[in-house]
């Protein structure tokens, strides 16, 4: 299992930045590795929604099925993965500088099927691979929120 934390420090409110996170089709804006997002239900926000993410990581390309698990706005969102990389994530914002800024830390636990090379792959690929691409995610996330 690889488990991933990367955080970044954001220039404005978590009330601003949940506005950006909150719409879950919009995260192919800020995350590179995300290429589509196609809800599966009628629902596209809050616990229970349900989607599926196209996910490219240099040559490797596999659809993501995740479901909202916790959803607190301004606050935290988690997702459950059971495509072919399996798990749980989170999405936290926390409030710094007496509001003015807000920590966005984003915290994944992820099992790796053996043809990705499973635990060592989990390892490698996860949290050095991946934990690459989501600090990159997290700085143009920043950017966006920082520019509206």
């Amino acid at each position: 299992m690889a488990s991933i934390t990367v955080s970044v420090e954001i220039d404005a409110t978590t009330e601003r930045v949940w506005e950006v996170v909150e719409p879950v089709e919009r995260h192919v804006d800020w995350m590179a590795d995300a290429v589509a997002i196609r809800f599966t239900g009628e629902q596209t926000r809050g616990i229970g929604t349900t989607f599926e993410c196209d996910t490219k990581v240099g040559p490797i390309t596999l659809v993501d099925k995740m479901e909202i698990t916790d959803w607190a706005p301004g606050e935290r969102m988690g997702v459950r993965h059971s495509g072919v990389v399996t798990g749980s994530g989170h999405f936290t914002l926390e409030p710094i500088d007496l509001g003015r800024r807000t920590r966005f830390t984003w915290t994944e636990e992820l099992v790796f099927p053996w043809w990705l090379g499973g635990p060592i792959g989990a390892l490698v690929g996860g949290r050095v691979v991946m934990g690459a691409i989501w600090r990159r995610n997290l700085r143009a996330l920043a950017r966006i929120v920082e520019s509206a």
